[in-house]
C-alpha cells in the first residue's frame, strides 16, 4: 500500500529492555535523592569504555601473536602476562588464557552469574549475562555458536570454560592467515571482544572496519 493508505505495522522507536529500564529508573532515583553524583557515573562509564575494555585484550592477543616468548608466558600465567602490559585491576585477577587452533574452539561462559575479565574485556555484554546463553552454551555449544554466525565442522572440538570469581578466562583466537607482515597495532584491529569470549573468530584481513 502507498501514500495515506500505508499501514505502519512496525515500531518507530523501541523501549529499553526490562533490565535496562529498571537500571535507568534506579539511577534516576539515586541521582534525584543526591545519593549518586552524575559526573562520577559518567567518569566511571568513560573509564570502562575508553581505558578498560576489549582494546586491552586485543593488544594482549596481538602481542602473543607476534612474540613467541610472550605467547608462552601468557598461556602459562595469564594474570602475570597481562599485568606486564599494565592491565590489572578489578576482575583482572586469576586469569587463564586458552588458545584456539584449527582443531579446537574454546568458548567462555559464567553459568552462575557473569564473572568476566574486566581488565582485558571491559564490561560484559548483555547476552553474556543472559540466562539463555548461560544455560544453552553448556548444553548445545555448536548450536549457540552457529547463532552467533560461527559454524564449525564436526571434527572441531568445542570446549566450554565456566568462569568463576576464582578463575576467569580469555580466549586466544587463531591469528588470521595473510597477516605475517602486520604490525601489532594492525593485528589488534582484527581482534574483537566476541573472538576473545570464543563466539567468533578474529576478523579476516580485508574485512576490518566492516
Amino acid at each position: 500500500m502507498t501514500g495515506d493508505n500505508h499501514i505502519h505495522d512496525h515500531p518507530h522507536s523501541l523501549l529499553p529492555s526490562d533490565p535496562e529500564l529498571r537500571v535507568k529508573t534506579l539511577e534516576s532515583l539515586l541521582v534525584d535523592k543526591g545519593l549518586v553524583d552524575p559526573a562520577a557515573l559518567e567518569a566511571y562509564i568513560q573509564v570502562y569504555s575508553e581505558e578498560v575494555g576489549p582494546m586491552n585484550g586485543a593488544r594482549v592477543v596481538a602481542r602473543a601473536w607476534c612474540d613467541p616468548d610472550y605467547h608462552a608466558r601468557l598461556l602459562a600465567d595469564g594474570t602475570a602476562a597481562v599485568w606486564e602490559l599494565g592491565y590489572s585491576g578489578r576482575q583482572g585477577e586469576h586469569l587463564k588464557v586458552v588458545e584456539n587452533s584449527p582443531e579446537l574452539q574454546n568458548v567462555v561462559v559464567c553459568t552462575l552469574c557473569s564473572c568476566y575479565p574486566w581488565a582485558v574485556l571491559g564490561l560484559p555484554p548483555a547476552w553474556y549475562k543472559s540466562s539463555a546463553y548461560r544455560a544453552r552454551v553448556v548444553r548445545e555449544p555448536r548450536a549457540v555458536l552457529k547463532e552467533f554466525g560461527l559454524e564449525l565442522s564436526e571434527d572441531v572440538e568445542v570446549r566450554v570454560w565456566d568462569s568463576t570469581s576464582e578463575m576467569r578466562y580469555l580466549v586466544l583466537p587463531e591469528r588470521p592467515q595473510g597477516t605475517e607482515d602486520w604490525s601489532e597495532e594492525a593485528l589488534a584491529s582484527l581482534v574483537t571482544r566476541d573472538s576473545m569470549i570464543g563466539v567468533a573468530k578474529a576478523i579476516e584481513p580485508g574485512r576490518a572496519g566492516q
